[in-house]
């Protein structure tokens, strides 16, 4: 009796917790700041130690530096760009402000100077050690060894302005405006003995890789009698300074060779009010009392009226005998006489211009910084040789810059055409870094990606019109087609465009060139870029068993596999969806072993430098994505838990689904249900689509405010089903095919009971806001209906111009997404058949519609044109435009206005909800910030 009553008693207690699990709650709009991802992890060379960043949507970030074994070590509030030494014995990483410290100083409209600054944190990994400055502006910690560098500002304390005299204050204030435009305060620490060296007024600064040497440039303040302007070099070894150039002017593009040994540098010291300023090009070996100048404007041995360039990047060859950098046209001195409100402001378009004029416009900056490359031989009396000029003006250097040829291509004469084709047809070149010589690859120009292999022996590209991948040899200037023989096709086998298919694509090299890896659809391909001799890496497992291959090269690693090296390919079941990996060495003959394959997703292997440690995120629809490391996948260490508070929510599942479409194409989706998913219950269900996206089947979804996709995680938690089919596409029929595979998926799914056939909607961003456009125009049966960015007139839009790049609208329409196959004059009854404009009178669904007014990829009068043409009719619609917004949104503000909007309208629709008043009776333009509109209108109806 009394254990029963003991046993009754624990019961009691127990009642209380069990009924305050209860149902867990659904999604809302409250969430999203809180969720969290995992960011910018590393791991040591030696292995033994990890970071991560976990990042709030909103908010402030925490950094974790953990052991292998998940011994946690320091905890960071704000900790970012984190990095590990060379020697495995510390980190180095940016604290960034407080959040909300931003926030008010943003509110109160600081100037850039009186904003929060960055600190600097050190973290000895060995002792616990932990060391901070403050202000810091940047830092660069050497690659091969342990010392640090980085820029200071001076602090303004906060009490500064309240006990400071006046003239003090001002000398403050002088102080801090001077430092702006001087720079700031250099340290340079040797992190293993702490000495720390300090230097006043530096700009710019570069470490040596070894870290022995350091070099800076000073710009002093006005009046300094202890700083002189000048490009300086410490030597941390001896601890001197050596003066290498001096003066006022701007000095770039400081760089050591490999060794330390050598240093070159761009530098012009034009008066203030010189309206030309042209660079000139310094080196110093150091056993020189300074740095001299081996390339000056108007040097004889450049094209004249060139001058070296401020803008290109200088590089040293391995060996250090190879000094590249850029040259360039001096630019036309502005003419100061004009008056600006007194001369034309205009844009001449001319049809024979290479590029349209907004193009022009949109790559100005780049154009204006364009330099040519170049190399010269500071140990061999400055030899120089132009690499580029304005024919051949794209290069490539191998990862192996001792190599003697450099690769360029050229679509000079050729780019006009990009208008229809979308790319360009190109010629490529060997150039040789020792005479200049230039060696055509191909004579003909040709739609092909040109890449130089590592050790820059050979360079290889896919031929699009002969469908096999080539190689040039530039010892024998050879040509192989390396597939052409392998009776398997090397380009995507399922393209449904109205264009040349592209290729899978290049896995890697090996050591000195020996081989190259080369994707097919579902295997790696192994060969010989000399002779075309080819074997199956993946031993034919690929094909034989649906699954597809791939390799990335792991962060850490070099830009080439070693003899000895195991590879671990990534692999997707393509029928499952699921992923896991293999491994194979590079020598073996044997089929990749499977080492895990399951319903998760990865992330991009990390593995350590000197150790057979992996790092690396994984995930499924229902697993958050969290931070794992392992040898083999076989015994994996967990080392984040990231986003507990899911527990609380009713999230979701997701599952293949798999039906025929009327013409008999066999379809694939991906039906999302809630949690809480019964059967014997009726669903209202969105459908969101864009091209194909099962792949994404265990992709892990957050809930977030959207920049017009739709929350999959808020509408699957708030009682929805979501469905999104694959759509393949018929030449010409771009409409009809989102027809054929959408309207048949959820014709599918209709047949079962808990489907709510009276209660569908369906939703798409860009091109799949077009789809919504067009769907409605074919079907009613869709009870409601939001189109993001929509094109609804393609004769109006194919001569247009996509603004966020400047480039004309027509390739997209003849040759890539709209997939028309020709021009408007050519086949205007398929412009015109796959534009629902000219269809809307049938539309009975009530639509939203997003268009921006700054969108640089869809016309924002495609939305207009919807609007008011539906309005016209009398049709249910809404037209959503974010002032000075993009394609899709950017500002996180707009992106949660426009998620409760989403979710209010098909809430509506779908569930009988409400009208909130935007929908019922609108926002007037005098209520615009005052009222969003959000809240039921009393007594108002749709």
């Amino acid at each position: 009796m009394h254990k029963l009553l003991l046993l009754f008693a624990c019961l009691i207690c127990l009642l209380p917790a069990v009924a305050q699990q209860g149902p867990k709650k659904p999604l809302d709009h409250s969430v999203y700041d809180k969720w969290e991802s995992i960011a910018n992890q590393k791991i040591s060379n030696n292995g033994k130690y990890v970071l991560y960043q976990v990042k709030p949507q909103q908010g402030d970030a925490k950094l974790y530096i953990k052991t292998a074994g998940n011994r946690t070590l320091q905890q960071i509030s704000r900790g970012d760009s984190a990095v590990f030494s060379a020697d495995s014995k510390y980190a180095v990483f940016q604290i960034k402000p407080l959040y909300k410290d931003v926030r008010q100083a943003k509110i109160k409209k600081k100037k850039p100077e009186e904003m929060p600054k960055d600190s600097l944190g050190i973290y000895a990994l060995e002792t616990g050690k932990l060391t901070k400055y403050a202000n810091v502006k940047s830092f660069q910690l050497a690659e091969k060894a342990s010392v640090l560098a980085f820029l200071a500002t001076k602090p303004l304390l906060k009490d500064d302005k309240t006990k400071a005299p006046a003239d003090t204050l001002k000398k403050l204030t002088d102080d801090l405006l001077d430092a702006k435009k001087a720079g700031a305060t250099l340290t340079v620490v040797s992190l293993q003995t702490g000495k720390a060296h300090e230097f006043a007024s530096v700009t710019d600064y570069q470490l040596s890789k070894l870290g022995n040497k350091t070099a800076f440039a000073v710009a002093a303040p006005k009046k300094s009698k202890d700083v002189t302007s000048g490009l300086f070099v410490f030597d941390l070894v001896s601890g001197n300074v050596k003066k290498q150039s001096t003066g006022k002017g701007t000095y770039k593009n400081l760089a050591f060779d490999d060794a330390g040994r050598q240093l070159a540098f761009t530098a012009e010291k034009q008066p203030e009010k010189a309206l030309l300023k042209p660079f000139s090009l310094y080196y110093s070996d150091f056993t020189q009392d300074s740095a001299t100048t081996i390339m000056r404007p108007s040097d004889k041995a450049l094209k004249t009226g060139w001058s070296p360039s401020g803008f290109g990047k200088i590089v040293f060859s391995e060996n250090g005998e190879k000094l590249f950098f850029g040259t360039a046209p001096d630019p036309i001195p502005q003419d100061t006489t004009l008056v600006e409100f007194e001369h034309a402001k205009l844009d001449v378009w001319n049809y024979k211009d290479d590029y349209l004029q907004p193009t022009q416009l949109k790559n100005l900056k780049k154009d204006l910084q364009r330099n040519y490359l170049a190399v010269i031989y500071p140990r061999q009396a400055n030899k120089f040789v132009q690499l580029e000029d304005e024919y051949l003006r794209d290069s490539y250097m191998a990862e192996n810059t001792n190599a003697e040829y450099v690769l360029a291509v050229t679509d000079t004469a050729k780019r006009i055409a990009a208008q229809w084709e979308g790319g360009t047809r190109k010629q490529a070149y060997l150039v040789s870094t020792r005479t200049g010589e230039r060696i055509a690859i191909n004579p003909k120009a040709a739609k092909s990606r040109f890449q130089l292999s590592p050790h820059g022996d050979y360079a290889l590209w896919y031929d699009d019109a002969a469908k096999a991948w080539f190689s040039f040899a530039a010892a024998t200037r050879k040509v192989t087609n390396l597939t052409g023989k392998t009776g398997v096709s090397f380009t995507d086998e399922e393209n449904d465009s109205p264009t040349e298919p592209e290729a899978y694509g290049v896995a890697a090299w090996t050591k000195d060139d020996a081989a190259v890896l080369l994707f097919d659809r579902y295997d790696i391909w192994k060969v010989n870029p000399q002779t075309g001799a080819a074997v199956n890496f993946t031993n034919g497992l690929g094909r034989a068993n649906k699954l597809i291959f791939r390799y990335r090269m792991p962060v850490e690693k070099q830009k080439f596999i070693e003899p000895k090296d195991e590879l671990l390919l990534l692999a997707q079941n393509e029928a499952s969806k699921e992923w896991g990996y293999y491994q194979k060495a590079l020598a073996s003959t044997k089929a990749p072993q499977r080492l895990t394959m399951g319903k998760f997703g990865y992330s991009q292997l990390l593995r350590a430098k000197n150790a057979d440690v992996l790092l690396y995120t994984k995930s499924n629809v229902s697993m958050s994505p969290d931070v794992y490391v392992s040898r083999d996948f076989g015994k994996e260490t967990k080392l984040s838990a990231i986003n507990a508070q899911q527990q609380d929510y009713n999230w979701f599942t997701a599952e293949l689904v798999h039906w025929t479409t009327p013409k008999g194409y066999k379809a694939t989706g991906v039906l999302y249900k809630p949690e809480n998913f019964d059967p014997a219950k009726k669903y209202p269900m969105v459908s969101y689509f864009y091209e194909k996206l099962s792949d994404g089947l265990y992709k892990y979804t957050a809930p977030a405010p959207t920049p017009s996709r739709l929350d999959i995680a808020m509408f699957a938690s708030n009682g929805y089903l979501v469905f999104t089919p694959d759509i393949s596409y018929t030449i010409g029929e771009p409409g009809p095919s989102a027809v054929e595979f959408i309207n048949s998926g959820v014709e599918e799914l209709k047949k079962n009971s808990w489907v709510d056939g009276a209660r569908l909607g369906i939703q798409g961003q860009s091109w799949g806001g077009y789809q919504v456009a067009y769907l409605i125009t074919q079907t009613n049966m869709y009870a409601a209906a939001w189109a993001g960015a929509p094109v609804v007139n393609m004769t109006s839009a194919y001569g247009g111009i996509r603004w966020e790049s400047g480039v004309s609208r027509q390739f997209q329409y003849e040759r890539t997404q709209s997939r028309i196959g020709g021009t408007l004059w050519e086949k205007p009854d398929l412009y015109i058949r796959n534009s629902p404009l000219f269809q809307l009178p049938k539309v009975q669904t009530p639509v939203v519609i997003m268009s921006n007014d700054a969108d640089g990829a869809v016309p924002w009068y495609q939305g207009i044109e919807m609007f008011t043409d539906l309005r016209r009719l009398g049709k249910p619609v809404w037209l959503l435009q974010y002032n000075g917004e993009a394609h899709n949104l950017v500002k996180r503000e707009n992106r949660k206005d426009i998620s409760i909007r989403e979710l209010q309208f098909f809430d509506h629709y779908l569930k009988g909800a409400p009208a909130p008043e935007w929908l019922s009776t609108g926002v007037p333009a005098v209520e615009k910030g005052r009222n969003w509109g959000f809240e039921t209108a009393k007594g108002a109806g749709l």
